[in-house]
């Protein structure tokens, strides 16, 4: 059986606190508590109190402190909950074991560490999903920024019966299934970019990372790394380096927190299960029908720092992205380029 369960601690080193979250959830309800009913319920100082809410805006979160009427939270998140996960998932939730984080640094980190210490083969999913991720990583040694309940930042550690080298094309099939499940809440203007990009009106919607341990003939572990932008913070947009969209901006409202994580997941199982059978080619034409240049002009950037022009023309049953250069067709890999789009030739 697969179980759900809420963890609270964390050795990040962050100004969050367990101390902070349990305070912030006596605040989740927009009402305000005084320092010394917080203090007594909570059997802490109001000094610890009020050291517990020190500097929350750089996660995002507008806390009001009023004398003699105390702490007001004007934007609370909604939390992730185990319960409603759990409804959501329905029967799906047997074959998946997930847990709940108030802060981690990474969840692709902690999950890879995890499976690296466990001596027993792994029977179902493990999920670990954060409310709040500090050190949050992407492709090519990039970091993934996020604030409090302003995003999805998940992983899945997979039991994969696939050798290492059979998973060519995972990152895009996760794309696929990310875009299942959102267009199944009526979210449109959804593109992707190869190798590992969800798009919205040509800006980063969310962003995969796959991670692999073992040998590259065997079966290994495989860890699917998503953060998906629900509703970003100024504070969060600040940290960014590059061109980003939520779901607030693309639909014009976020779905239930907790529903959208568990429709996720059952696309992400289902797509799994397909891909452990068949590979990526099962998913190459509706991977197509969303990429964001296919049939398109595009630059490709070499790691080396040289560039080559072509047309972006789909996508091999490996994954590979096929592009019609002056010197021919070239299939590239993940890892080998990234891209930009071009005007017309």
């Amino acid at each position: 059986m697969g179980s759900i369960e809420n963890i609270r601690e964390s050795s990040s080193e962050s100004a969050m606190k367990p101390l902070t979250f349990t305070i912030l959830r006596r605040l989740s309800d927009g009402n305000f508590h005084s320092g010394t009913a917080l203090g007594q319920a909570l059997n802490v100082s109001r000094a610890s109190i009020s050291n517990a809410l020190q500097d929350l805006e750089n996660y995002g979160l507008t806390i009001h402190k009023i004398p003699g009427r105390g702490y007001q939270w004007l934007n609370p998140v909604q939390w992730l909950d185990s319960r409603q996960i759990r409804f959501h998932l329905a029967e799906s939730a047997n074959s998946m074991q997930i847990e709940i984080a108030d802060i981690v640094e990474s969840t692709n980190s902690l999950l890879l560490q995890r499976a690296i210490d466990q001596t027993s083969a792994h029977k179902i999913k493990q999920v670990l999903a954060a409310e709040l991720q500090t050190q949050g990583r992407g492709r090519r040694g990039r970091s993934w920024s996020s604030g409090l309940g302003d995003s999805l930042t998940f992983s899945v550690l997979w039991p994969s019966q696939c050798a290492v080298n059979a998973l060519s094309g995972l990152s895009l099939a996760t794309g696929v299934a990310i875009v299942r499940a959102l267009t199944s809440f009526g979210i449109r203007d959804i593109a992707l970019k190869w190798p590992n990009d969800v798009l919205s009106g040509h800006n980063k919607l969310a962003g995969v990372l796959i991670e692999l341990h073992g040998d590259i003939l065997s079966p290994g572990t495989v860890i699917i790394g998503i953060g998906l932008n629900l509703k970003l913070c100024n504070a969060t947009k600040t940290r960014i380096n590059q061109n980003v969209t939520d779901i607030a901006s693309a639909a014009g409202h976020v779905p239930d927190r907790n529903q959208l994580l568990a429709v996720v997941l059952k696309e992400l199982a289902e797509m799994l299960d397909t891909f452990e059978q068949h590979g990526f080619e099962p998913f190459v034409t509706e991977w197509e029908r969303y990429h964001a240049y296919q049939d398109q002009a595009v630059q490709i950037s070499f790691p080396d720092g040289s560039v080559q022009n072509g047309i972006a023309i789909g996508i091999a049953p490996d994954g590979a992205l096929q592009v019609n250069t002056p010197a021919g067709i070239v299939q590239l890999r993940s890892g080998e380029v990234s891209l930009r789009g071009l005007p017309p030739f």
